[in-house]
């Protein structure tokens, strides 16, 4: 039968295979409290690619935000109806004019901020009506969200991060296993055959259908979960010119 493969152990949820909870700094999300805040420290948290703010609110509470570029120890932010249009402060999107960058978006209002909250992204206010407001997101996607939705200006600190080569196997490693994904991948093709369906033969390629049922046992399922379709998506005018 072989050994279970590295898919059916990491589908178990083993605590191997969970991210580590240790270094982490505090939770992430927008406080309830408006008005003004002091960033008091800039911080480095494990697993997270941006860096975060520390900022001192009144009555001496503290938050954690994701920092923006530009954002110095001892900055005066503003959180809330009353904020003006400056980087680092937070406002609902009502209150942004078109064209705005912004990060750490809420999806609903009061969630703390769920979009754009990785290093050196951003997303553009598109345009707003009806309550409503479109952004584009770094992918590309364009979003309708209640534009009663906060979110901070300007663009998430830790740009060009990618652009700096790991060098060493051991910084890849430790900067995967700190967020808790598999790391080095190995493919099936290049297993033996003991350690995964798709491994074996005298050249390297799956010897079966890579599409698997829903339904397969633990064991077998790897490859396409149930597709809908595979391969190429073919136009209907190139298929109409080779026709003829």
């Amino acid at each position: 039968m072989g050994k279970r493969i590295l898919q059916r152990r990491r589908g178990k949820a083993g605590i191997q295979f969970r991210a580590p909870s240790r270094g982490k700094v505090a939770p992430v999300r927008y406080p309830r409290a408006e008005g003004p805040a002091t960033v008091t420290a800039i911080l480095d948290e494990r697993g997270r690619s941006a860096p975060l703010a520390q900022i001192r609110l009144e009555r001496d509470r503290y938050s954690y935000l994701p920092a923006v570029a530009g954002m110095t120890v001892g900055q005066q932010v503003s959180l809330g109806s009353g904020a003006q249009l400056a980087e680092g402060n937070v406002m609902q999107l009502s209150s942004v004019p078109e064209g705005t960058r912004v990060c750490n978006i809420e999806l609903r209002p009061g969630d703390g901020g769920r979009f754009v909250r990785a290093s050196g992204t951003s997303a553009v206010l598109f345009s707003k009506a009806n309550g409503r407001a479109i952004l584009k997101l770094p992918s590309g996607k364009n979003i309708l969200i209640s534009d009663r939705c906060r979110a901070t200006i300007g663009e998430v600190a830790g740009g060009g991060r990618r652009e700096k080569p790991f060098l060493t196997a051991g910084a890849r490693h430790h900067a995967m296993r700190a967020s808790g994904r598999v790391y080095p991948r190995m493919r099936g093709i290049a297993m033996a055959v003991v350690y995964h369906p798709f491994g074996g033969g005298r050249h390297q390629h799956p010897g079966k259908s890579t599409s698997t049922s829903r339904n397969a046992p633990p064991g077998r399922k790897v490859g396409l979960i149930a597709p809908r379709k595979t391969g190429r998506k073919r136009l209907a005018r190139a298929s109409a010119e080779v026709s003829k």
